[in-house]
């Protein structure tokens, strides 16, 4: 694995904005970043980033097994207690899942290991899927790179084929995210297009829209009935809304569906690290009051159970914390994780994530910035892999 020094296309504006990449500036400074690229081998990719991505994705469904049968480890996953039926009976009946991240610290030189999983509502799924796929394109095209370059990358491909799957006789499905945020609706359009080819016909519902009909049912702007949602919003967040209660008898096909609840806080991983301690994808992980923490030392990341890009993670160096970016997050529970920065090219710490559609690893996304922690605004690195 190396870090690559490159040319941008001069017109790659232009292009993303023909192609619909709408957020690839962020306050002013550049999201999408292609002065720069790193580089796998095909070793490194089919050695190191696949087996492990495949090898995590199933010790986390034995998770979710294991979970939904237990109320201590649901308390300890901090699911309301009038959610976990919910979440039980999804898994029961294997609502399917779409699509999942694994963030890992990865630098060539040995297995990747996992800082966090992103398993219900992971952004940045249309850059690794798409506008790095082109600007690879683009670059062979251009001579800038060697014709039999290639990428870890069979997102598209695979999003088309997992909603196939996933409703087989096609079908009218809802899309629904915050319309005014940028980012989140250009995933969701993405999501859009890949069911239209796979046959869906997609509906757009922004969040805020979606109410209730007599029957307990959910419905749209427009009074429909949403049969099947696929919903950029958290469950740690739907699960304490006023209309969880509705949740079970809606009869409503939701992607993610309830058990990603397990997966999608970091609970999950000093459960796994406690079931498979030495894991060679596992960090050293421990819940905030364990007494085990003290096997950690001074020197440890402390993480909020429920937080996003970044927020609110503590870098603890030989008793001294780092910088932090407080968003108020942490009001349910904290876990202290081995402290192990990102590896470090030149002024910068890169984050590998490993995508899953089904159950099928299929690429990776490359997050890059000037601090140890990953964030909202850190930017997003194309990657190949070298011939």
């Amino acid at each position: 694995m190396r870090r690559l020094s490159l040319t941008p296309r001069p017109n790659w504006e232009q292009q993303a904005e023909a192609v619909g990449f709408t957020w690839r500036h962020a306050d002013g400074r550049r999201y999408w970043d292609e002065r720069a690229a790193y580089a796998f081998t095909l070793g490194e990719v089919e050695g190191h980033l696949e087996p492990a991505t495949e090898a995590l994705h199933k010790l986390c469904l034995e998770l979710v097994e294991d979970a939904v049968k237990s109320d201590a480890l649901m308390a300890r996953l901090q699911i309301p207690e009038t959610a976990r039926d919910v979440v039980a009976a999804s898994w029961t009946a294997r609502d399917p899942s779409l699509y999942g991240r694994f963030d890992f610290f990865y630098d060539g030189d040995g297995p990747p290991k996992l800082y966090e999983y992103n398993a219900d509502t992971p952004t940045s799924i249309y850059e690794a899927g798409v506008f790095q796929w082109l600007w690879l394109e683009d670059m062979i095209q251009q001579g800038a790179l060697p014709e039999a370059t290639d990428q870890f990358n069979s997102l598209h491909d695979q999003l088309a084929e997992r909603f196939k799957a996933i409703f087989p006789n096609g079908g009218f499905v809802h899309f629904a995210s915050d319309p005014d945020f940028v980012e989140d609706r250009q995933t969701v359009r993405f999501l859009e297009d890949m069911g239209r080819l796979a046959g869906l016909e997609p509906k757009f519902v922004p969040t805020t829209a979606i109410g209730l009909d007599a029957d307990g049912r959910f419905v749209d702007q427009d009074n429909y009935i949403i049969g099947a949602l696929f919903k950029l919003y958290p469950w740690e967040d739907m699960l304490r809304e006023p209309y969880a209660a509705n949740i079970a008898g809606s009869k409503t096909l939701f992607l993610e569906p309830p058990w990603k609840a397990v997966l999608s806080n970091k609970a999950m991983l000093p459960l796994l690290w406690e079931r498979h301690p030495g894991h060679p994808n596992l960090l050293e992980t421990y819940f905030d009051d364990d007494p085990k923490v003290e096997r950690l030392g001074s020197s440890y990341a402390r993480k909020p159970l429920f937080s996003r890009e970044g927020a609110n993670i503590e870098l603890w160096k030989d008793g001294r914390k780092g910088r932090v970016l407080d968003q108020g997050y942490g009001a349910e529970g904290w876990i202290r994780q081995e402290l192990k920065p990102p590896p470090k090219f030149g002024v910068n710490y890169p984050v590998v994530g490993s995508w899953v559609i089904g159950d099928q690893p299929a690429g990776v996304g490359v997050r890059e910035d000037r601090s140890r922690v990953t964030r909202d605004r850190s930017r997003f690195i194309p990657h190949i892999i070298e011939v």
